[in-house]
């Protein structure tokens, strides 16, 4: 199928979802004036208008992800990002590209809540994005509703709202890799992809603070510091609960949700976290 025609398609569905929702308080309201003024048809009809606006909304979220996975991104991003950084091929170029879409989805499943981006090669392609500015508000619309502003990469601090920022983009970069974000084995895509790609000024990470503490003086971050009040002055945001995600994702239905990692493939795997090109 037409990738734009498919990326149409979906808009044109969740608007669709958007609009059927919206509509159903007033026809649950129209019923009500219409219909018998029994008490158990007025709760019966509030009851049906709460469960299908349920499942409107579920509906709606999961096209959302479909979308942020399968609409094509513009071709312009590889020739982009090979400009900025001359060491990536069109393949690594794309890897980049699904590590962005893995930050996408993990705006969209911390409920459209502020994530900050960790990726320096990652940002560079956002930046890149956000500068197409029609495409770039259409995308957002389709994939969460409203624009996803641009925040520079960056890592663990004091400013406690980015540093929850990051906990969220690190949580669900996790669990989009059915990665435990507490006790990782190795990195989701997104933070791996400067360290991979040997990226001036990147941020390099590795899942476990072991591995640091070897390498005194290493500029590498650890994936558990995450979880970890101490790496971040004790107070700056919230540790244990990876910026609010820990208690909204009994709701979310864990792991991948509906299908996959975000960036449609495998992932890492083993051969992202440790640095290294291809």
């Amino acid at each position: 199928m037409d990738l734009d025609f498919l990326q149409l398609n979906y808009r044109r569905r969740i608007g669709a979802l958007v609009w059927a929702r919206r509509a159903v308080p007033l026809v649950a309201l129209l019923a009500l004036f219409l219909g018998t003024r029994r008490w158990g048809s007025v709760v019966a009809v509030i009851v049906f208008a709460l469960l299908f606006s349920a499942v409107l909304k579920f509906l709606e979220t999961s096209l959302r992800r479909q979308f942020i996975r399968e609409a094509r991104l513009p071709p312009f991003l590889i020739g982009k990002l090979c400009e900025a950084h001359p060491q990536l091929s069109r393949r690594d170029a794309e890897l980049v590209l699904r590590g962005l879409r893995q930050f996408f989805m993990a705006h969209l499943r911390s409920d459209r809540k502020f994530v900050a981006m960790p990726s320096k090669v990652v940002d560079t392609a956002w930046h890149e994005f956000i500068l197409h500015t029609q495409g770039y508000q259409n995308w957002c619309k389709a994939a969460f509703g409203g624009m996803l502003h641009h925040s520079p990469a960056e890592v663990l601090g004091r400013d406690a709202r980015r540093n929850d920022g990051l906990r969220r983009t690190w949580y669900w970069a996790c669990k989009e890799e059915s990665i435990d974000p507490r006790k990782p084995a190795r990195l989701p895509l997104l933070f791996a992809l400067d360290i991979k790609f040997a990226i001036a000024g990147g941020f390099h990470y590795v899942p476990d603070c072991r591995a640091v503490e070897r390498h005194i003086g290493s500029d590498s971050h650890c994936g558990t510091s995450f979880s970890d009040s101490s790496s971040d002055g004790g107070s700056a945001g919230d540790a244990s609960g990876f910026g609010g995600s820990e208690s909204s994702s009994s709701g979310d239905g864990g792991g991948s949700g509906d299908g996959g990692s975000s960036d449609g493939g495998g992932g890492c795997g083993g051969g992202c976290g440790g640095g290294g090109g291809d």
